[in-house]
């Protein structure tokens, strides 16, 4: 399922929604990051999250399973001389002797293999270096708009699926701190939550749901027809939709 992601670049490209700078600034000084640092970015896709690594003064090597992506990715990137886009899974990826002062995830720290993802992530970590996870899980918070009731129905429809919005209240998403713990590779994690919000108009909002794990999950003309019902609500409630998404950061240094 990871592979699909490459399927479209574009798509991903305009869709794909990033953390506000004040989340990599607790990024940065979280995993005690100077300018100059060398990091690895798990699955940068087109480089959203990696551009605002390599603005703070990162020294970025991003490994992207994908080869649509990682070309998107490197022309995106291009006027930053300290980034290089590998096309490999980070499973195969082989980073020779080189050490690392942290390993960043973001939005994919999930895809990679439970058994290699915390044990590699500390391998290349140099004796200080942190590994750091982003997600920015899509939520539905208090007072949110009836929306999220009523595209429920756009799923039902064209899929025969129905989530409750109440489960995508932010106090209900989880962070990665009781996994790190579980793998005893890694000090105490620090989890840091930002709530922020994006507004996106009817087209682009579908061209997100369309690039969504779960909707390339479905057979192409049930893709198709819940893309176009969403389209379509969003058009006749004013043409634009206001999205909250949770970034939840997790940062935990390697143990010695």
């Amino acid at each position: 399922m990871r592979a699909t992601f490459d399927d479209d670049a574009d798509a991903y490209d305009r869709s794909r929604p990033v953390a506000p700078g004040s989340v990599f600034d607790d990024l940065v000084a979280g995993a005690r990051l100077q300018p100059g640092a060398a990091v690895v970015e798990i699955g940068p896709g087109t480089g959203q999250a990696t551009r605002r690594l390599a603005e703070r003064g990162l020294r970025v090597t991003a490994v992207e399973l994908g080869g649509h992506l990682a070309a998107r990715a490197r022309q995106n990137l291009a006027r930053f001389p300290d980034v290089e886009v590998v096309t490999a899974s980070f499973e195969a990826w082989d980073p020779g002797p080189a050490r690392f002062q942290a390993v960043v995830a973001c939005n994919s720290f999930h895809w990679i293999d439970p058994d290699v993802r915390f044990a590699k992530a500390a391998a290349i970590l140099d004796g200080d270096g942190h590994l750091v996870v982003l997600a920015t899980p899509l939520v539905v918070p208090d007072g949110a708009d009836r929306f999220w009731w009523d595209v429920q129905d756009d799923y039902a429809a064209a899929s025969e699926q129905r989530l409750d919005p109440a489960t995508q209240h932010p106090d209900r998403v989880t962070d990665l701190a009781r996994e790190v713990r579980a793998c005893g590779l890694f000090e105490e994690p620090v989890t840091r939550r930002h709530l922020f919000a994006t507004t996106f108009t009817a087209d682009q909002y579908a061209t997100n749901v369309a690039t969504r794990s779960g909707t390339k999950d479905l057979p192409p003309p049930a893709q198709a027809e819940l893309v176009e019902r969403i389209r379509r609500r969003i058009v006749a409630a004013g043409g634009t939709l206001t999205v909250h998404l949770l970034a939840v950061l997790t940062m935990a240094r390697r143990r010695a």
